[in-house]
């Protein structure tokens, strides 16, 4: 929960911070890493992101520091996902936004195009990262907000998203090739939780998550038997571990299914509610999902190149 004293005081102390928002580079604060990235390519130069959540980082759980509300104040842009993704600061951001421009990039996209989240019948599933398609809705809000703070640059800006929509256009379709390589039998993803829904759309798998949409909720023992069941009956021979999430679960599905005769191998890890590292190509939205695509392609018996879709991802691991 936010401390709203120290939210309250850090705005009247920075009141004046908005005040010189046409003058260059904007200073934009984004929650997640995939956010941030997309700014970065729309902005370029005339932009300067701060991404609060870094590799690793379970956005369900993240509580902001007294830092990042500072940040937040001080910036010209604060944007964050919505859809309930970051459900713990909502009313922060609310507080937020009386005061600075905040905007919560996902919520524009047509409801008829979100899928509902199975724990809140009131709520959508937030993973829409996981479709390019869906993705390019977020790149429009992110357009409109720094035209807004810097009208002189629109055209830049409006170019630049352009440019950013075409190379969704091709890992979308490069998707849907490497994708649609794997065996129809074989099409079943397996997961520490349910961030791949959008992703089970687009391209035709079946995704199933050891826990729910929210890594808050745990797998009981009940549900990790049951999938071992399933995974047994089905021969599925491979699962994936996730880089914002405990592979215990997975750990223990791999225990259960080889308890019954079955070998299930882990294969590979996946970027779900987080990128890879700065500075690496999986680093970036692009290459998230490359990463993501390739990984699943190969491990489920598809037909990808190794270093994915423009031979820019980092030599495979191999996990035990």
């Amino acid at each position: 929960m936010v401390n709203r004293r120290v939210f309250l005081a850090s705005v009247g102390a920075f009141a004046l911070a908005g005040k010189g928002m046409a003058a260059a580079p904007v200073n934009v604060v984004a929650t997640t890493g995939m956010i941030a990235d997309t700014v970065r390519q729309i902005g370029g130069d005339l932009v300067d992101v701060h991404g609060l959540m870094g590799p690793g980082v379970d956005p369900h759980s993240y509580r902001v520091t007294r830092s990042d509300i500072v940040a937040m104040v001080r910036a010209d842009l604060t944007l964050w996902h919505g859809l309930y993704l970051e459900a713990q600061l909502e009313e922060f951001f609310h507080d937020l936004d009386r005061k600075r421009a905040v905007t919560a990039v996902a919520e524009g996209i047509p409801h008829n195009l979100l899928l509902q989240n199975a724990q809140h019948a009131d709520k959508f599933d937030p993973h829409v990262w996981m479709d390019p398609g869906l993705w390019s809705y977020v790149v429009d809000a992110i357009v409109a907000q720094l035209q807004q703070l810097r009208p002189d640059a629109a055209p830049m800006f409006a170019a630049n998203a352009a440019a950013f929509k075409q190379r969704l256009t091709e890992l979308d379709s490069y998707a849907k090739t490497v994708l649609g390589s794997v065996p129809e039998q074989a099409r079943v993803l397996m997961t520490a939780h349910d961030a791949f829904n959008y992703f089970g759309r687009a391209y035709g798998f079946e995704v199933m998550g050891i826990q729910g949409i929210s890594t808050q909720s745990e797998a009981g023992l009940r549900r990790i038997a049951q999938m071992v069941d399933m995974m047994a009956d089905r021969d599925i021979r491979a699962v994936f571990i996730e880089s914002s999430v405990s592979d215990r679960n997975i750990r223990a599905l791999i225990e259960g299914v080889a308890a019954k005769g079955k070998t299930v191998r882990i294969g590979g890890e996946l970027y779900s509610d987080a990128m890879g590292q700065p500075g690496t190509y999986e680093g970036t939205y692009i290459g998230m999902i490359d990463h993501n695509v390739t990984t699943i392609s190969r491990a489920l018996g598809g037909t990808a190149p190794e270093r994915g879709m423009s031979g820019l991802l980092s030599a495979p691991q191999e996990h035990s």
